[in-house]
């Protein structure tokens, strides 16, 4: 597949830049693997009416972390941004990071004091010490100084939700600050565990469910269950290979956790997954079970599953999703969800969709609206 097939034009002003209030009240397009011609225009609390008793849906648990940083350099001011991605071994039991880091001139043995919440300078520091090719492009790898209540503690007083760039640009644009107090409920499923925080992006279909719509699917005979994929900075990034298959898939760690006991899924049981996330974990643990049928499936696991037109789904049904960004791997993943061999091209219908979409105004990205995908 060449890369170029997952572009379309979206006009800016359908990037939302805040979710629909209350979560259950935004918008889902509601479209089918099996009838090529089904597409309704629904609100996201009649999902529970749109399955059926015995699904199962699959939500990912884990919570995100404010992880979005900035800071300024000790010495002259200049500014840094960044993004914390994960914990690393430091020499001499020192916390060290890895993050993603821009700055004019990056090079090591430069500091700079992290920001706190009203924007002045705080007595935590990172030091640059070697970039971390491994992460992809821009990652370093930093020595912090004055975390002594540890990174997620530290993260909690000093980082910021880690909104993606575009959502950003779009409220610079517009003129819309909501305050990170508001990012920081709003950007966090309700379900978000508190003992599976590591995400550094919101599983963002996800966001839509409100308490009540879980009680009715519970209500319906619908189960549910959780597994963990902490999201990683690689999730969103468009794909820059001519082709789609040349592209480098970042790893993230994932696990099935209680949700392993329901599967492989019982003979002629739908499993909705709640999400690109939630589709890669479980289709992940699938392809280990089919590769080792005789071995015990690993608790955590480091993915690098691509999905696209062509793929064999093993456990995953149907999906709740949002609208992708375009040259995406996951616009690929609905692609080849919607696509059914020797009748329906996957990509000529998620273009029509998005066509549609775009049409009827629905609002895109991680806070827009939402797209069921039945079997």
């Amino acid at each position: 597949m060449r890369t170029d097939e997952l572009d379309f034009e979206l006009p800016s002003e359908l990037i939302a830049t805040r979710p629909a209030e209350p979560r259950d009240s935004s918008r889902l397009l509601v479209v089918q693997r099996s009838d090529p011609d089904r597409l309704e225009h629904r609100v996201f609390r009649d999902l529970p009416e749109l399955l059926s008793p015995s699904d199962l849906l699959v939500f990912n648990r884990s919570r995100v972390v404010p992880a979005r940083l900035l800071g300024v350099r000790e010495d002259t001011g200049s500014k840094l941004e960044g993004l914390y991605l994960h914990d690393a071994e430091g020499e001499g039991g020192g916390v060290e990071w890895v993050a993603m880091i821009k700055t004019k001139r990056a090079k090591p043995g430069k500091r700079y004091a992290l920001l706190d919440q009203s924007g002045q300078p705080s007595e935590t520091t990172i030091e640059l010490l070697q970039r971390d090719d491994a992460e992809g492009p821009g990652a370093w790898r930093v020595r912090v100084e004055g975390a002594g209540d540890g990174s997620f503690e530290t993260l909690q007083r000093l980082g910021r939700t880690p909104l993606p760039p575009y959502i950003l640009a779009q409220r610079k644009a517009r003129d819309d600050d909501p305050g990170e107090g508001y990012d920081r409920a709003h950007y966090q499923t309700t379900f978000a565990s508190q003992t599976e925080a590591g995400s550094v992006a919101a599983p963002t279909a996800g966001l839509h469910f409100t308490r009540g719509v879980i009680d009715q699917l519970h209500a319906r005979g619908i189960d549910t269950t959780e597994v963990t994929l902490h999201v990683g900075a690689g999730t969103f990034k468009p794909v820059e290979t001519e082709m789609l298959a040349d592209h480098p898939m970042h790893h993230e760690w994932c696990g099935l956790g209680d949700a392993g006991e329901q599967f492989p899924p019982e003979p002629g049981q739908r499993v909705i997954a709640v999400g690109t996330t939630s589709a890669r974990t479980l289709e992940s643990y699938a392809q280990l079970a089919s590769e080792h049928p005789d071995s015990v499936l690993p608790d955590r696991y480091s993915t690098d599953i691509l999905i696209a037109p062509g793929y064999s789904w093993k456990w995953v049904h149907g999906m709740v999703t949002n609208f992708h960004l375009p040259r995406s791997t996951l616009l690929a993943m609905i692609a080849g969800l919607l696509e059914v061999p020797g009748e329906v091209h996957g990509l000529d219908r998620v273009h029509a969709i998005y066509r549609e979409a775009i049409a009827q105004r629905y609002r895109f990205y991680s806070y827009g609206d939402a797209m069921l995908i039945l079997p």
